[in-house]
């Protein structure tokens, strides 16, 4: 009986079904959310680059100049995204904060972790260490494609 159900529900019974069945979504609100949140995150770095370059920590660390703190903040930053992806902690935060939480480097840290999580069982050769770029694999090869178009243009444009 529940074969016949299917096969009378048609084009306009199936769009009824899903729009009583879809979450409404304030697309002003999730973009205002992700907007703060991804700004949240970013605040999360830049306060971490002003204390690695503060007079004690320079002396410390000989984080002085500009190249070695950015380099710094990035590592810190995938670290922490991989960590609280491995602690199942980043999950929750995405689905509070939307968008805002894969925009910024630790939604990378997070791709890159969550997939090899999803395949440790299978092992650290054919699962983890196969299976970690499967997300972020064509984010890297596309961008890497990019920057090198880029800089075909930049040098091209700035010969002369």
């Amino acid at each position: 009986m529940g074969s016949d159900n299917l096969t009378k529900l048609n084009g306009p019974k199936y769009e009824k079904m899903k729009q009583d069945r879809s979450m409404k979504s304030n697309l002003l609100v999730d973009c205002a959310i992700a907007f703060v949140s991804g700004g949240f995150i970013c605040i999360i770095a830049q306060v971490f680059k002003d204390i690695i370059t503060s007079g004690k920590l320079v002396d410390l660390l000989g984080t002085a100049d500009e190249k070695s703190a950015s380099a710094l903040t990035v590592l810190f930053m995938v670290f922490l995204g991989a960590l609280l992806t491995s602690l199942n902690v980043y999950d929750n935060i995405g689905k509070v904060c939307g968008a805002g939480s894969i925009v910024p480097i630790t939604g990378f840290a997070n791709s890159i972790v969550s997939s090899a999580m999803e395949f440790r069982s299978e092992g650290h050769i054919l699962g983890v260490g196969a299976q970690m770029f499967i997300c972020a694999g064509p984010v890297i090869v596309y961008g890497t494609a990019a920057s090198v178009i880029a800089g075909l243009f930049y040098f091209l444009f700035t010969m002369g």
